[in-house]
C-alpha cells in the first residue's frame, strides 16, 4: 500500500469523509422540505450533528458549494442512465427517421420522452436521498429565474437529447416556446410531487403515465391561434425596431 492509500483510509480521512457525507444527507433533506434558500446553513449543521462551525465551509465552501455536492452525488446515475437510453434510440435506428413535416412519429417522440423521465424515475427508489433530490431539482427549475445552469453542467446528458429531440419538433416550439424546457419542468414537478408523498410499492404506473404525459406536451401543435398571435407579436416587435 503506497503512502497515499495509506492517508485516504486513515481514521482522520475517513471521519472527514464522514463528515461531508453526514452533511450532505442533512442538506438533502432541508432543501427538499424548506427550499434550497430557505434551509439555513445553521440548520443543516444542527442537523447533521456538527459542534465545528467551520465544517460545512470548510467542505463545501458556501451554500452554492454545498448544493453543488448534493447534485453531484445523484446526477451521474442520472446521466448515465439517460446516456444508455440514448445510444439505444440512435442504434436503433429512430434518430434517422423522416422528419421533414418537422415533427417526428409517436414512437420517436415517446422514445426520447422516456429518456427524459426514467433516469430521473429511477431516483424514487433510491433510499439514499433520491426523493429529495427530485424535489430539489423540481425546484430550482421551476423558480420563476430557473437556475437551469446549476442542474445541466456542461457534461449533461440533457444536451444530446436536446439534440436528439430537435428534428422532431416544429421550429416554433423550439426556437420561440422553448418546448423541450418545458417539458423538463414539468417532468420534475410531476416527479417531485411524486417523491414528496409516501412512498409506494410500485412506481412503474405512474412512471409510464408520465411517459405518456411529456410525450402528449412534446407533441402539442402550435395552434391557429398561438401562431396569429406570434406573428402578431413579431410585426409589433419589428415596427418598434424601425428607426
Amino acid at each position: 500500500m503506497t503512502a497515499h492509500e495509506t492517508q485516504a483510509t486513515s481514521p482522520r480521512s475517513r471521519k472527514a469523509g464522514d463528515t461531508r457525507g453526514t452533511l450532505i444527507r442533512a442538506a438533502e433533506r432541508l432543501f427538499a422540505v424548506k427550499g434550497v434558500d430557505g434551509a439555513s446553513l445553521n440548520e443543516i449543521k444542527r442537523a447533521a450533528g456538527q459542534r465545528n462551525a467551520m465544517a460545512l465551509q470548510y467542505h463545501f465552501g458556501d451554500r452554492a458549494g454545498l448544493l453543488r455536492a448534493v447534485l453531484d452525488k445523484h446526477l451521474p446515475a442520472v446521466d448515465a442512465r439517460r446516456e444508455v437510453l440514448l445510444q439505444q434510440y440512435e442504434d436503433s435506428g429512430d434518430s434517422d427517421s423522416d422528419s421533414d413535416s418537422g415533427s417526428g412519429g409517436d414512437a420517436d417522440l415517446r422514445s426520447l420522452a422516456a429518456a427524459l423521465v426514467l433516469p430521473a424515475a429511477a431516483k424514487l427508489a433510491d433510499p439514499d436521498g433520491g426523493r429529495e433530490f427530485l424535489q430539489i431539482v423540481a425546484e430550482l427549475l421551476n423558480r420563476p429565474e430557473p437556475l437551469v445552469e446549476v442542474v445541466v453542467t456542461e457534461e449533461s446528458s440533457i444536451y444530446p437529447w436536446r439534440r436528439l429531440l430537435e428534428p422532431l419538433l416544429t421550429s416554433e416550439s423550439t426556437a420561440v416556446f422553448h418546448t423541450r424546457f418545458t417539458a423538463m419542468r414539468f417532468c420534475h414537478a410531476e416527479l417531485a410531487a411524486r417523491a414528496a408523498a409516501r412512498p409506494r410499492e410500485d412506481d412503474r404506473l405512474f412512471t409510464s403515465r408520465l411517459v405518456d404525459l411529456v410525450t402528449a406536451l412534446l407533441a402539442a401543435p402550435v395552434s391557429e391561434q398561438t401562431a396569429r398571435l406570434l406573428r402578431e407579436r413579431n410585426r409589433t416587435s419589428t415596427a418598434r425596431a424601425r428607426p
